[in-house]
């Protein structure tokens, strides 16, 4: 890596040190300070969780610790001949390699020594120098385990779905959803010693994410993460670092534990008045139900110590505001709800599912999964009239209104109405006080309103699609990966809503957390028929009857 330091450094700690150590570490793009005063250790057998708002600096502190931004001023030691390793997110760079030499260069120093290796052998006048050399770079192979390395990648790029008549492949010959999984396989190729990973489940279905979750949770080095993806900071993260305030704060435990914690203490915020003592009660019991939740984790292990200095006084309640997503329906779903019969669908000669059998009853609240994610997209354009199915029919019953959240939300923006204008295509109430209310509830405000919505950002976009499923007051909603763009406090206000909304749901998310929260039935689709079980995920997931039926519809 190649720094250019003036007020910032990158030093090398001592032989003995194994962490990465953060020192007065600021950063300032002209007159807005984004941090700054940031001291902070990292140490291994430690995953970090780094959270904040949109905008506030999580990519920017990854990129400093990497060495590919620098700070105003501050200075990062990482322990002696340390190796860090991060997730690229360019999907051409490594076009004209090969899957296997992309995963092997992962490992810098190795993959040097593995090519100056070859290009000594290949000499014609191999001299006695060269054999000198070539004793010692034999003797550093087998240092960094060299004869196991294609190996060892050719297991991880396996487990990330990367079949082995792939691993010797041109790069620019895959999918960009095959380059996702090759570049996070490059990134922890070698179990270096200190990890970044910047959203490192984007495209990865539920099945690579929990193999990710669990390799993550026994890992013995250093990691920081950023994810919108809070079961996977949950089951990952040992130590939550929170980007608020223009300060990095660093708290042990996880994603829920900080969240539960700062929204305790914007409760005692608002209650001023309240006795010291009774503050001091209602810490201690959230301290020990919080203990006892993590007791019970899945992935809790004797070596991670998630509460090792438990201090609820130390968090402030966060900066950062929940949009107000409130669904409230018009009238109340009567017992037919959806009746779907002999539905099928393919797509490019591939079968998505077929011959369909379900009804939607009331209270239902459903996830439908799959192992190819254009079958939830299908089925969902087609009972929302969008698509025709290849067989099949729908109906939907005479009491039901539905509000659809659709995967490519772009045809709506293609227009140059400003928000106002746009909103007010889909409210009963046009007056701009109306309007401006339910923009202000999704966090637009001021001249934000007036903003062109072919302009928006992803986030934004969801933001003002959910605004318009708020005016339509409807008993079902019909939701394709509703987690896509937002950050987590709009993931999570969205997730509140749906937990008490009074209606039906249909939803498709990678987000283990809403559809464990949400839904009260799974029904998976797949190119032989379903599997359909009223029951919650994570019991789905573990049901030995529902691998056996998988096994059967999928044929493998």
């Amino acid at each position: 890596m190649n720094f250019a330091p003036r007020n910032f450094f990158i030093t090398f700690a001592g032989k003995f040190t194994d962490m990465i150590i953060v020192s007065d570490l600021a950063i300032q793009f002209g007159k807005r300070i984004l941090f700054q005063d940031v001291n902070l250790k990292f140490t291994p057998g430690n995953c970090y969780g780094v959270i904040g708002a949109n905008g506030a600096g999580k990519s920017t502190l990854l990129r400093m610790l990497s060495g590919a931004l620098e700070p105003t001023r501050g200075t990062i030691s990482f322990g002696h001949n340390e190796r860090l390793s991060v997730l690229k997110q360019d999907h051409f760079e490594f076009d004209e390699y090969t899957v296997m030499d992309t995963v092997l260069m992962g490992h810098e120093r190795l993959w040097s020594v593995m090519k100056e290796k070859d290009a000594l052998y290949a000499k014609e006048d191999f001299s006695e120098a060269d054999g000198i050399r070539a004793s010692e770079l034999e003797e550093a192979f087998a240092e960094m385990d060299g004869w196991n390395a294609e190996s060892d990648a050719a297991s991880l790029l396996s487990s990330l779905g990367i079949k082995e008549d792939l691993h010797y492949s041109l790069m620019k010959d895959l999918s960009g959803k095959q380059k996702v999984r090759i570049l996070l396989a490059r990134a922890l190729f070698g179990k270096p010693d200190n990890l970044l990973l910047d959203e490192p489940t984007n495209d990865l279905d539920i099945d690579t994410i929990a193999w990710l979750e669990n390799y993550l949770a026994n890992y013995e080095n250093t990691v920081l993460v950023v994810s919108h993806d809070r079961h996977f900071l949950d089951a990952v993260s040992t130590h939550t670092v929170d980007i608020d305030y223009g300060k990095v704060k660093l708290f042990a435990g996880n994603y829920s534990y900080w969240y539960e914690s700062s929204q305790l203490a914007l409760r005692q915020q608002q209650m001023q008045n309240k006795k010291a003592e009774e503050k001091r009660k209602e810490l201690e019991e959230f301290i020990r139900r919080f203990s006892a939740n993590v007791a019970k984790s899945k992935q809790a292990t004797s070596r991670r110590k998630m509460l090792e200095k438990l201090n609820v006084e130390e968090i402030q309640p966060s900066t950062r505001k929940d949009p107000g997503i409130i669904f409230t329906p018009e009238r109340e779903p009567g017992n037919m709800v959806l009746e779907v019969k002999g539905l099928s669908a393919s797509v490019d000669g591939t079968c998505l599912f077929k011959d369909v059998n379900f009804n939607v009853e009331k209270d239902d609240k459903i996830a439908f999964v799959s192992r190819d994610p254009r079958a939830m997209t299908a089925l969902f354009e087609i009972i929302n009239g969008n698509q025709k199915a290849d067989s099949g029919s729908y109906n939907w019953g005479v009491t039901i209104t539905t509000a659809y959240l659709p995967l490519d939300n772009s045809r709506f923006f293609d227009t140059d109405l400003n928000l106002v204008d746009w909103l007010s295509q889909y409210s009963p109430d046009t007056t701009e006080s109306f309007v401006r209310g339910y923009l202000g509830r999704m966090l637009f405000a001021g001249e934000e309103i007036y903003k062109k919505a072919s302009v928006l950002s992803g986030g934004e976009k969801m933001r003002c699609m959910i605004s318009r499923m708020m005016l339509k007051n409807a008993n079902v909603m019909v939701l394709d990966s509703p987690a896509n763009h937002l950050d987590l406090e709009s993931i999570q206000a969205f997730n509140n809503s749906l937990k008490t909304f009074k209606g039906n749901v249909l939803m498709a998310s990678h987000d283990h957390e809403f559809i464990q929260t949400v839904c009260n039935r799974i029904i998976e689709l797949t190119p032989n028929g379903i599997i359909d079980k009223v029951t919650s995920y994570d019991d789905y997931l573990d049901d030995e009857n529902v691998k056996a039926q998988q096994q059967r519809l999928y044929g493998c």
